[in-house]
């Protein structure tokens, strides 16, 4: 049989030839080889040049490199993170004339890790829930599309830290189906795999040596299934919200976020009906919602400020015509969120006479007007509207404010001198 490459895109062959596919990859000589940390896998992987791109090449038999191939083309095209496949070799054969397995070979993700490789430092407790939060979450978004992974292990992803989020990506998916919709008894078999391989992987981590000496490797295998459990019940509890009722989304995002889950995208779908709100979540780090909102709108605001107006600015981009995320065609959110501030952020603050607004800069008065159009909205069970809660703020809040006697310390001890 003659070697034969199957890719994606036509130009991959011509690079991929020049890898040596008459030696096994055991074999391959060492200036065809990346030097990149490399996880745990049933096969031989080795990370290779192609070009200008790296790829990781795994070898295993032609029939589960085809399925595989064509399972991680399925999740690309739903827009689930995951390696990107790019071509399946056959037809391979040594200097002998001897048969050689067949190759998968995958876009290496830049800037992944495997896990074992984040855990030559020992991990913080607090980084190592980030990490369990972001595999709950890929493992959500996998069952949303009805993708039974059948080996969902810390071994089969990998994770990546891009300013300040976490996100998980499925790396192998030779286990893996794909089905219109997942019965509870699949998610559930996934999930306590999912539990038995995570305090599996933690057991070795520990007689390694390379665990924190807090963390209970049972504990967090389970911590998974109520991650996992309560962020399935927030995605997928239907709701069809009156159309303008903006303070339920509110309702809906706050308790994404109290679950420690951000808001990744928005959508609002229109019906007869009502407005149809779909969420993708994310896991942030701290001091992200600083950096996101400078970037995108030029504000500065403390950390909890900057989540409540990204909210208010992701809300708000979802009702917008011209937003589609995904569309390369679409406006970008730096657009949306220049013409956020322009008419929506700037025209509320400046409501609100400078006179009374003491020492607030913008950004704080804006999340105080947001946080009490929120509690008018559930005192009245409807959304009252940016105006409205603005008017009311002026009238009931600012005055009891002003009306506040300073604290007679302030001039007695001063604070000292910053250092």
């Amino acid at each position: 049989m003659a070697l034969r490459i199957s890719a994606t895109n036509p130009e991959h062959p011509a690079l991929l030839l020049d890898l040596p596919w008459q030696l096994p990859l055991e074999e391959w000589p060492e200036h065809h080889l990346v030097p990149l940390p490399r996880g745990i896998s049933r096969h031989v992987v080795r990370y290779a040049r192609a070009g200008a791109e790296v790829v990781a090449v795994k070898e295993l038999a032609e029939r589960p490199a085809v399925r595989e191939f064509e399972l991680l083309r399925d999740l690309d095209r739903l827009g689930i993170p995951a390696v990107d496949a790019l071509a399946v070799v056959t037809g391979r054969t040594g200097p002998g004339g001897e048969s050689l397995e067949p190759v998968l070979i995958t876009r290496h993700l830049g800037g992944s890790m495997p896990y074992r490789s984040m855990f030559e430092t020992t991990l913080r407790p607090a980084t190592m829930h980030r990490l369990m939060d972001a595999l709950a979450v890929l493992l959500v978004r996998l069952h949303l599309a009805g993708f039974a992974w059948g080996d969902c292990s810390l071994s089969n992803t990998l994770f990546r830290r891009d300013a300040g989020a976490y996100a998980a990506y499925l790396v192998d998916a030779e286990t893996g189906e794909l089905h219109a919709r997942l019965s509870t008894g699949q998610r559930e078999y996934d999930l306590d795999l999912a539990r038995v391989n995570i305090s599996g992987e933690l057991l070795d981590l520990e007689a390694s040596g390379a665990l924190h000496p807090s963390v209970d490797p049972i504990t967090f295998g389970t911590e998974i299934c109520d991650r996992y459990s309560g962020l399935w019940q927030e995605l997928t509890r239907t709701s069809v919200y009156p159309a303008g009722k903006y303070h339920y989304i509110d309702r809906r995002i706050r308790r994404l976020n109290d679950l420690g889950f951000d808001v990744a995208e928005m959508q609002i779908a229109r019906s007869s009906s009502g407005d149809t709100v779909t969420f993708v979540p994310k896991v942030v780090d701290a001091g992200h919602h600083q950096r996101q909102l400078l970037r995108l709108a030029g504000l500065d605001a403390e950390e909890n400020q900057a989540r409540r107006l990204l909210n208010d600015l992701e809300s708000w981009m979802a009702t917008q015509e011209d937003y589609v995320p995904g569309d390369p065609l679409a406006a970008r959110p730096e657009v949306l969120a220049h013409r956020w501030v322009r008419d929506v952020f700037r025209p509320t603050v400046r409501a609100v006479p400078r006179e009374l607004r003491g020492s607030m800069d913008p950004a704080e008065l804006y999340h105080e007007l947001l946080e009490h159009r929120w509690y008018l909205s559930e005192r009245a069970q409807h959304d009252i509207g940016l105006d409205t809660a603005v008017r009311d703020y002026i009238t009931t809040v600012l005055p009891k404010a002003r009306a506040t006697p300073a604290d007679p310390h302030d001039e007695d001890d001063p604070l000292p001198p910053r250092v």
